[in-house]
């Protein structure tokens, strides 16, 4: 069965209610409008208390969480390798990886642990080393893998049994001669006479090798038996017999078995670039999560990597989008927001609607592909709505959205009242956390004009008291914050629902001034209060990028 293609479906980083919902609800209209793909919805950060809270009362599992989308190992095209015993010959060896066009050969363990590995030049070398003739018993040869790297049969003794010691030597002398250079524990290869044969039997050699596909007579045979000797019988000649005889000594006495350089499937190709291009082996091993070997990569793959396929929801900043999102092939975005920073390579489906929430498109999707909503998707979606529209207080409300929760919200069988009360206070129960992660909760980048940049980050609640503790706690965190990831202008709105306002927290080199230039107000005490605002994307946001314009332009004049 061919295995489906696999399409990441993820909002934004710090996602909000709407960015993880909306993501959930594609993959499954994708998934029942699409064959031969598999989408999966995933999040590029950790999940709020708001949108844990959404999650358990409907019972649906969190996506998984991926912090980076760039080309890994594993999207690489992987050779596979043959499974391959260390103690095979290298004839063996040499003969696989020819037929498989193999230039490294890794060797692995019963449970695909791997253990070693063998290259074109690893054997080559091992074959032009024709002047050691101890190199057979060095290595721990065994008979089997002789007799069939000379494709012939152990005809006596064991051929699971090893030769270990003496040298292998070819017998062309007369039987007087042969005395003077033969040794006991030593191999030699000789011809058809049986004087030759007896006399290396009294001299006790340990293995006879016969060329031409001689039979020794039943004489020799019973005294090589008697001496514990093997003999071998191979259709070559003894010229071809002395060439191929070193190929069969175990791949395990070349290989490389200390320093391996290895590369796991979920490694990023950033990371082994330059460690490929230091070592410049022809080929590396990648093993899988597990540790078993699956294969090799070399240098040329990364001429034919597979980008990871991935469909944007909620958002389409570069600076909002998971890690390395310029490494990925974007499918589709499906956004509320302002056109952003993003580019693609080649023209694709972008859905983009000036509504208060992703949540109230995707409604929309399953009314036009014809799909049924799940009571599960129906809470998700509803939630995000009202999320995104706190409640539908703010001026990125429109009529499509309050008509998609009141019929999504019939759907999940939900009160929208007193569903919000619940979510608004599991999302505002804040007291516990620390500065860091209120700040970060829904905090977002902005590039204005002149390359200005800023950060702001936001927090929605019923609780006036509450946000009072929360403004304790952030007003000295804004100063740590300042100057990291190049932003030296941090913001932070404390949204009340109720009262339809915010109190902006700022710190910065000209912080006071940008919002005192957008929204023509004096801070108070330090804060500014903007009655009305509670919209970042509709009202805060717009008024910031119009006064950076406006500055920008002031000093460009002066």
């Amino acid at each position: 069965m061919r295995k489906q293609e696999k399409i990441y479906i993820i909002g934004h980083k710090n996602p909000d209610t709407d960015s993880i919902c909306s993501a959930i609800a594609y993959a499954d209209i994708k998934n029942r409008t699409t064959q031969g793909r598999k989408y999966i919805a995933y999040r590029a950060g950790q999940i709020n208390e708001e949108t844990e809270y959404v999650l358990n009362r409907f019972g649906v599992q969190p996506p998984p969480y991926i912090s980076n989308i760039g080309t890994q190992v594993k999207d690489m095209d992987i050779h596979s390798t043959p499974d391959m015993d260390k103690s095979m010959s290298l004839k063996a060896a040499w003969d696989v990886m020819k037929k498989n066009n193999i230039v490294t050969l890794p060797i692995c363990d019963t449970e695909g642990g791997l253990e070693g590995l063998v290259t074109i030049g690893d054997i080559a070398r091992t074959y032009m080393d024709t002047l050691d003739s101890y190199l057979l018993s060095n290595a721990h040869t065994q008979y089997q893998r002789i007799a069939e790297t000379l494709d012939g049969t152990v005809t006596v003794g064991d051929p699971e049994a090893y030769f270990e010691k003496g040298k292998v030597l070819v017998g062309t002398a007369n039987p007087d001669k042969l005395r003077d250079y033969l040794k006991p524990e030593d191999m030699i290869i000789m011809g058809d006479r049986e004087g030759d044969h007896l006399e290396a039997i009294r001299q006790k050699a340990r293995c006879i090798i016969v060329g031409m596909g001689i039979q020794v007579s039943q004489t020799v045979k019973d005294l090589a038996r008697e001496n514990n000797m093997v003999i071998i019988s191979s259709p070559y000649d003894t010229f071809t017999i002395s060439r191929l005889i070193n190929q069969s000594i175990p791949i395990s006495y070349v290989m490389i078995k200390k320093n391996l350089i290895t590369f796991c499937t979920e490694d990023y190709t950033d990371d082994i670039q330059e460690i490929m291009v230091k070592n410049r082996h022809r080929a590396f091993p990648v093993v899988d999560k597990k540790g078993k070997c699956i294969g090799t990569i070399s240098r040329r793959n990364f001429l034919d990597m597979h980008k990871k396929k991935v469909i944007l929801v909620d958002h389409n900043e570069k600076d909002q989008a998971v890690d390395n999102i310029e490494k990925a092939e974007i499918l589709e975005i499906i956004d509320h927001h302002k056109l952003g920073s993003l580019e693609t390579m080649v023209p694709i489906s972008f859905r983009n609607q000036p509504v208060g929430c992703t949540g109230t498109i995707m409604y929309q999707i399953y009314g036009d592909q014809k799909l049924e909503i799940s009571p599960k998707i129906a809470g998700l979606l509803c939630a995000a709505i009202i999320s995104d529209t706190l409640m539908f207080r703010s001026p990125t409300c429109t009529l499509q959205d309050k008509m998609a929760a009141g019929a999504l919200a019939l759907i999940a069988d939900i009160d929208i009242n007193a569903f919000a009360k619940e979510m608004f206070r599991a999302g505002s129960n804040l007291a516990s956390k620390t500065p860091d992660q209120i700040f970060y909760q829904d905090y977002k980048k902005f590039i204005a004009e002149g390359n200005m940049t800023f950060g702001v980050g936001q927090i929605s609640s019923m609780d006036s008291e509450e946000l009072l503790m929360i403004k304790e706690k952030l007003l000295p965190f804004l100063k740590s914050e300042c100057g990291k990831h190049d932003i030296y202008k941090v913001y932070f709105m404390l949204t009340n629902i109720l009262d339809e306002s915010t109190e902006l927290l700022y710190y910065g080199e000209d912080s006071e001034a940008l919002i005192e230039t957008a929204f023509h107000k004096q801070p108070k005490n330090g804060t500014f209060h903007l009655p009305g605002v509670v919209s970042r994307k509709k009202q805060l946001i717009p008024a910031m990028m119009e006064a950076a314009q406006l500055m920008d332009s002031d000093l460009m004049y002066e």
